[in-house]
């Protein structure tokens, strides 16, 4: 329910008429729009809270992060002196007794855990009239998250020092009865920023205590970490096991085993529960780590592999001894393109830019020359981080060296006006409805109501390479969300408005929108596998 110290997320964050579109749950300006009706009068959520009044012993400073329910400041002990991570949970927020009973478990079971070198402490816990205060220790080193980006890929060795982090913690949870359900790198911290900082797990919103045997039905968790009986509702701590195996995956390469552009997508891809191993870096990759993989990632949580089991492993028992060479810069590279728009999405946007108004193409013509300081008609990125900071946007350097490597088409490593139009549409979300048909419309050729194979590989035929069968084919994967082999305008349009990072993607998750996947995906056939 948000991190303790995280950096502050940025909001981007047959043919048929165009459907009105629900809100995306992946997308960081969701549940941001007008202003939540005014708190909850009498509402008490702690059972036993430190104190009704924060102020008389901490004072609060700038803010650290946000996440869907809290907003995290940094907090000062007026007696000492001392620093601190304080997430306040506005209870305006709480609109129902889920939301209410998931903070009250929260701090329960941050009391109850016994005190770990990994698992962030909390000190107080106050509950005013319009918020509840948690008081934690201050992790001011980073989110694993972005050093799995800033990095692109780990050495085996680290890799392995990470993962024997993470199982501990799950190790320590399950045999305190409590089952974590939402591991994944945003929801671990370094202590500071010394490379030998030690890794601290935060954020236990969803987390829920159990007893033996106990099987759970709620959907809950981030998309690309659940397991698939989650989604079958029928689950229990080992969904934890699956989780950290994702993490050892995308430590090892770079991204998710398991992706798509859509949440229909991403969980259909969960249930096949297919790994690749064939993508660089793996076949590089020692066997005992892809065992271990294997084992951590087995669909059947009777056989997958328990806490224990895997820190006994063999990749992560004789862990000095595994490999301590990069990985290669093809992780970092596979990153970079995993997280930039795809190839069809980049050219509707560009489809898109030439179909805007007057007005629109004025407003960015004036902030194209405002960001070109030397007045060579190209900007650099310094130039185009700079006129973004003065807009307002505070998107990591990291991710804004992926935006312009996506829309940098001629790889000069500069922007000419062009393509700072294209990139001005995707970071201001011009496309309306009218734009995304006017792009359907440039790719459906033959006016059938549906782009075909032959037609996207005639309108991206400029883009392709020579491997131009296998990005088609991922298109088509990503997008052709019905698997009738073709895309429609509700498929194509649900695309232009998904989130394409699945970095950032990761961040949000949405109880409601995946319940409803989940009986969708029940009724469809796609979980009538034995549910185990």
């Amino acid at each position: 329910m948000g991190n303790c110290c995280a950096a502050p997320l940025t909001e981007e964050s047959g043919k048929n008429r165009p459907k009105k579109q629900k809100a995306n749950p992946y997308n960081v300006a969701y549940n941001r729009g007008a202003a939540p009706p005014s708190a909850r009068p009498g509402l008490l959520v702690l059972r036993d809270p430190t104190g009704r009044d924060l102020g008389a012993q901490y004072e609060l400073g700038g803010e650290l992060g946000r996440g869907e329910f809290g907003i995290t400041y940094l907090c000062t002990e007026s007696a000492t002196g001392a620093r601190y991570a304080c997430k306040s949970i506005s209870k305006r927020k709480l609109r129902t007794p889920v939301d209410v009973e998931d903070v009250r478990r929260e701090v329960d079971i941050m009391r109850h855990m016994p005190a770990h070198p990994n698992i962030v402490s909390l000190r107080a816990a106050y509950e005013d009239e319009d918020a509840v205060h948690l008081v934690m220790e201050l992790c001011e080193g980073g989110e694993l998250f972005d050093r799995i980006v800033a990095r692109g890929h780990y050495t085996e060795r680290a890799a392995a020092a990470v993962l024997r982090t993470i199982v501990e913690v799950v190790q320590m949870c399950h045999r305190h009865g409590v089952m974590h359900r939402d591991l994944k790198p945003e929801n671990f911290l370094y202590a500071n920023k010394k490379e030998s900082s030690p890794l601290k797990a935060i954020d236990f919103g969803l987390s829920v205590f159990f007893r033996p045997g106990e099987r759970f039905s709620e959907i809950v968790g981030s998309p690309y970490y659940m397991a698939p009986e989650v989604l079958k509702r029928n689950y229990g701590p080992e969904v934890d096991v699956w989780s950290a195996g994702v993490i050892l995956y995308i430590l090892l390469c770079g991204v998710p085993p398991f992706w798509a552009e859509t949440e229909q997508g991403v969980a259909q891809a969960i249930i096949r529960s297919v790994v690749d191993f064939k993508r660089e870096p793996w076949p590089r990759v020692s066997e005992p780590a892809k065992d271990l993989v294997r084992r951590m990632l087995d669909p059947n949580p009777l056989t997958r592999f328990t806490a224990a089991q895997v820190l006994e492993h063999p990749w992560l028992h004789d862990s000095k001894k595994m490999p301590d060479i990069s990985l290669g810069d093809t992780v970092r590279a596979r990153l970079q393109q995993f997280a930039a728009m795809n190839k069809l999405k980049k050219k509707a946007l560009r489809v898109i830019a030439e179909h805007l108004s007057v007005e629109e193409v004025a407003d960015i013509k004036q902030m194209f020359d405002k960001m070109d300081v030397n007045k060579n008609g190209k900007l650099t990125f310094e130039e185009f981080k700079a006129g973004l900071r003065k807009l307002g946007n505070q998107m990591p350097d990291s991710d804004l060296q992926i935006l312009m490597d996506a829309a940098d088409i001629d790889k000069n490593g500069t922007l000419d006006y062009g393509e700072f139009v294209t990139v001005s549409v995707h970071v201001r979300k011009i496309g309306n409805d009218e734009h995304i048909e006017k792009a359907f419309t440039y790719f459906d050729r033959n006016k059938s109501g549906y782009i075909e194979i032959e037609e996207l590989r005639e309108a991206l035929s400029d883009e392709l390479d020579g491997n131009d069968e296998d990005i088609i084919n991922g298109i088509i994967r990503d997008v052709d969300t019905d698997k009738d082999g073709k895309i429609s305008y509700d498929e194509f349009a649900a695309m232009m408005k998904a989130g394409t990072d699945w970095r950032k993607a990761s961040r949000q998750y949405s109880r409601q929108r995946f319940s409803n996947l989940s009986l969708k995906l029940q009724k469809d056939g796609s979980l009538s596998a034995e549910t185990r």
